[in-house]
């Protein structure tokens, strides 16, 4: 792979690494309020590295560089009827390849076709000492046989850029309807884990202030046979489709309403629990989605009260929009984990060149 954006690219992290310096990897900035803010770098921009490289529709697997738009890859997608079936969200416009995978957020259809890093292919990674490796099951599989390309989903940057990555691609369902049912916040959690132990086509859940809204997805007369087996009512596309993009993009209502109560202090909290989990006792306001396994919530509460509710119920806490000084964004890592983290960086990071900070201020 030779480019001169690649070369210039390899160029500065060569000389940041000689000179001490650190980089922030910039492109679209969609996401620059996930994750702690990278204090004292220099940016490295990687917008100019972008394109569509390879595109096989019958093999549904594609390619593309890390400055390429989401919109421009998803826009070819659809072209060919395929789509990301993950729906990474956007939150704005201007994101890009890269920085889907670097997050590793998915959207409402994670709990039924899996996450960011179950798409992942393959990678090709520029680390911290400038070099280009390439990992996966479309370049190489390293010799311990783990599945390196798919360990850089959601290491938001800090082991190296993620100059290049191929990814699988599903068709977009011929077929979808979304039904709506009133109920409390057991009842939802309890019907969700009941059907999601039959053979339905549910693609994605959310349940919010007393109303539970499903979407199949499928081949018609599936989704059809599951629509009457399950009732409720059932909710046109035209007011469907903007509701669960809304959802996946943080754009519906109850998110909009959390970022106005961020503005004033509170904090939204994503925590990932057993889907089965009883209802949390948190103050504030709640949306849970993928089944019953994400919960989003926002509230005043204090974190070490959050993150113990979180544990109680067998997950964890993630803070997600607000900041609360002395507080870090995601869990605290029991030790093991954290050798491991740490062990990692300095394999693909020893210098400390790349995102300082962002996932946990040590390293």
């Amino acid at each position: 792979m030779s480019d001169p954006i690649l070369d210039s690219l390899i160029d500065q992290t060569r000389a940041a690494g000689a000179d001490g310096r650190k980089l922030s990897i910039q492109a679209g900035r969609t996401k620059a309020f996930y994750g702690h803010p990278v204090e004292g770098a220099e940016p490295l921009d990687v917008t100019g590295f972008r394109g569509i490289t390879s595109y096989e529709p019958t093999e549904l697997v594609v390619t593309a560089r890390c400055g390429t738009p989401l919109a421009e890859l998803e826009a070819a997608l659809a072209e060919k009827g395929q789509c990301l079936a993950f729906e990474p969200p956007r939150y704005a416009p201007g994101g890009t390849v890269g920085g889907m995978v670097a997050a590793g957020l998915s959207g409402p259809a994670r709990a039924a076709v899996g996450a960011v890093r179950d798409f992942v292919l393959g990678a090709t990674l520029l680390n911290g000492r400038g070099e280009v490796l390439g990992f996966g099951g479309q370049v190489m599989k390293n010799v311990a046989g783990y599945d390196v390309a798919r360990l850089l989903a959601g290491s938001l940057g800090t082991l190296g850029v993620i100059l290049e990555v191929s990814l699988k691609v599903l068709p977009v369902p011929p077929a979808t309807a979304t039904l709506r049912f009133e109920m409390d916040e057991g009842t939802a959690i309890q019907r969700l884990n009941e059907w999601g132990g039959r053979h339905l086509p549910i693609n994605a859940s959310a349940w919010w202030d007393g109303t539970l809204v499903l979407r199949l997805c499928g081949a018609a007369a599936a989704v059809d046979a599951a629509a009457r087996s399950l009732g409720g009512e059932r909710i046109p596309e035209v007011q469907a489709q903007p509701f669960w993009q809304g959802l996946r993009d943080h754009t519906d209502e109850f998110f909009m309403k959390a970022k106005a109560a961020v503005a004033a202090g509170g904090s939204l909290w994503r925590l990932s629990v057993p889907s089965v989990a009883t209802p949390l006792q948190l103050s504030g306001e709640q949306l849970i989605e993928w089944g019953g396994a994400q919960r989003w919530w926002c509230t005043a509460t204090p974190a070490p009260v959050v993150r113990e509710a979180a544990r109680l119920a067998g997950g964890h806490a993630t803070l997600f929009y607000g900041s609360d000084p002395g507080v870090g964004r995601f869990a605290p890592l029991v030790p093991p984990l954290d050798r491991i983290h740490r062990e990692l960086k300095k394999a693909f990071d020893p210098a400390g060149v790349f995102n300082p900070g962002r996932l946990y201020p040590e390293f």
